[in-house]
């Protein structure tokens, strides 16, 4: 019986996105959780007041355990702080109860400006979780132009990418680009303005930029196949995404470990299929409802999918089955 949860006196200074349909969706909650995206610590939390025995709360940036010492305290031995990234969660547990993954950039990155995340404040232009590494502006800088296109089109589904890697190649020879005000014009200045209600011109590219800053699709697919070794049977592997390429890549690693991946034909003999790794929840993705979107309104682009560790052995799985971008030459 999992351990009672102390009364929660200090909120979370970030509203953690579609928490409430993640916890209905794999009630009850106990034994032994893994957070693999602690940032805030809205997950961490919300799992620990539900009931959870114990979260092992996993985050590559030093800056979540820094804010999270005013509250930590309050869980005592429930809560286990691990630097590091979820891709290895495997080695820092094992017979999990649940995983659950937030991906992407995480509100607490996006509001600093000297973490260099945002097109809308100025600051270095950095990307890095974990703060050690090449950045935003060693690629901005030192990369080939092919390079940076791809990098734009194929991590930030950048249709201007051709255009906006060479615009950076010509205005890096004039002077470095080092800020993120510097880069964001920049890219505005490619693109048409945008209308009223569409996002800034500068998003993709600030997404594709961050995703190869922090190997973010990488990260991903090995944390999906650390999370089949790592989950007990029975265990509950719950992923919140925020645009297509993470979520499709999710949705085909799911299918594939429940064994969707695919019905023989006349062209491809019937092969005996391995007995399945997970057993999904829901075939669609949940997304928010109306009281989430009034609540929330970064919750607009989320999606989560829930699924259940059978108990077969765990196996492997090849990156391009499950359509993860890679970018030649980085």
């Amino acid at each position: 019986m999992a351990a009672a949860a102390p009364e929660n006196t200090n909120p979370a200074p970030h509203t953690p996105v579609l928490l409430r349909p993640i916890l209905e969706a794999v009630a009850p909650v106990e034994g032994v959780w893994l957070d693999g995206t602690f940032g805030a610590g809205g997950y961490t939390r919300g799992f620990l007041d539900a009931g959870a025995a114990k979260v092992i709360a996993v985050d590559r940036d030093p800056l979540a355990f820094e804010m999270a010492a005013e509250w930590a305290g309050e869980y005592g031995a429930r809560l286990v702080m691990q630097r590091g990234v979820f891709s290895k969660m495997d080695e820092y547990a094992s017979d999990l109860d649940g995983v659950v993954l937030d991906l992407g950039v995480s509100s607490m990155q996006l509001d600093l400006a000297e973490r260099g995340f945002s097109f809308m404040r100025d600051g270095p232009l950095d990307m890095r979780m974990s703060q050690d590494g090449p950045s935003a502006a060693d690629i901005v800088n030192e990369a080939e132009e092919e390079v940076i296109a791809n990098i734009l089109f194929q991590y930030g589904e950048e249709r201007a990418s051709r255009r906006i890697a060479a615009a950076i190649v010509r205005a890096r020879n004039e002077a470095p680009i080092t800020s993120t005000l510097k880069l964001a014009k920049l890219v505005e200045g490619c693109l048409p303005r945008s209308k009223p209600g569409q996002s800034h011109p500068a998003t993709r590219s600030f997404q594709g930029l961050r995703i190869a800053v922090n190997n973010e699709y990488g990260e991903l697919f090995q944390g999906l196949m650390a999370a089949e070794r790592a989950l007990k049977p029975g265990g509950q592997l719950a992923v919140v995404t925020f645009h297509s390429v993470e979520d499709r890549m999710v949705k085909r690693f799911l299918t594939a470990r429940s064994g969707g991946g695919g019905n023989a034909n006349r062209f491809a003999p019937e092969m005996a299929q391995a007995a399945p790794q997970f057993t999904v929840k829901k075939r669609k993705a949940i997304g928010p409802d109306a009281q989430e979107l009034e609540e929330n309104p970064r919750s607009r682009s989320a999606k989560l999918r829930v699924a259940i560790r059978t108990d077969a052995p765990s196996g492997a799985v090849d990156a391009k089955s499950i359509g993860m971008p890679m970018v030649k030459g980085f």
